[in-house]
C-alpha cells in the first residue's frame, strides 16, 4: 500500500529530527528528502511545532503498543526490561538516536509544546518501568530494597545515555544486558 503524503512527512522529518535535531532541519531539508515543494509541507503542517507534535505523538503511541507487546510476549521482569532496552539497541543500529532523549537535548529550544510532549514521553517511560518493576517485586522476582522509581529511571538514564554516547563516538558499544539482572537483584 503506497504511503500517503502526511504519513510520508511525519516518517522523513521523524528521522530528521533523530540524525540532526529538531532545530536543525528544515521544511526545505524535508522537502528535499519527501521530493515535493515546501507549499506543500505547509499545507499538511502549517508550522514546525504542529510537525514536531504529530512526530513525537505518534512516537509515543507506537511505543506505547510496543509496552503492551512486551507484557504480552514476556511474562518476567527481566525479559520485559531486556526487551525494552532491545529498542535502544534497535535505534543505534538504525543509525538513530532515540526521539525524545534528541529533543531533551534540545529542550531550551523547543518550542512550549515539544517540551511538554518530551517531558510527557519520559513521564510516561519512567511510570511503565516502574510498574513493570513494581510487578517484580510483588511477584517476587526482585528483592524490595531500593525504591522501584530510582531503578526506572536509573534504567532508562543508561540506556539514553548509552545512545548518546555510542551516537557522539560512532563505536558499537552496548549496555550489557547483565546491567539489568545487577539493577532487579540490588536490594
Amino acid at each position: 500500500m503506497a504511503i500517503g503524503t502526511r504519513d510520508a512527512l511525519v516518517q522523513a522529518a521523524e528521522s530528521l529530527m533523530r540524525t540532526k535535531g529538531y532545530a536543525a532541519f528544515s521544511y526545505a531539508d524535508l522537502a528535499e528528502t519527501v521530493g515535493i515543494r515546501k507549499a506543500s509541507i505547509h499545507h499538511h503542517f502549517p508550522t514546525k511545532e504542529e510537525l514536531g507534535i504529530a512526530i513525537v505523538e505518534e512516537y509515543i503511541a507506537r511505543v506505547r503498543a510496543n509496552f503492551e507487546r512486551i507484557e504480552n510476549d514476556y511474562q518476567d521482569v527481566k525479559g520485559r526490561l531486556e526487551a525494552f532496552s532491545m529498542e535502544f539497541r534497535a535505534s543505534r543500529e538504525g543509525g538513530l538516536l532515540p526521539l525524545c532523549g534528541a529533543l531533551a537535548a534540545e529542550m531550551a529550544a523547543l518550542p512550549s509544546g515539544l517540551q511538554k510532549l518530551t517531558h510527557r514521553f519520559f513521564d510516561m517511560q519512567l511510570k511503565w518501568l516502574t510498574a513493570i518493576l513494581d510487578k517484580g517485586v510483588a511477584n517476587g522476582e526482585i528483592p524490595r530494597g531500593c525504591g522501584t522509581r530510582q531503578k526506572a529511571f536509573l534504567l532508562l538514564s543508561m540506556l539514553e545515555g548509552a545512545s548518546f554516547i555510542n551516537w557522539a563516538t560512532r563505536e558499537d558499544d552496548s549496555i550489557d544486558l547483565n546491567i539489568i539482572r545487577l539493577i532487579i537483584e540490588e536490594a
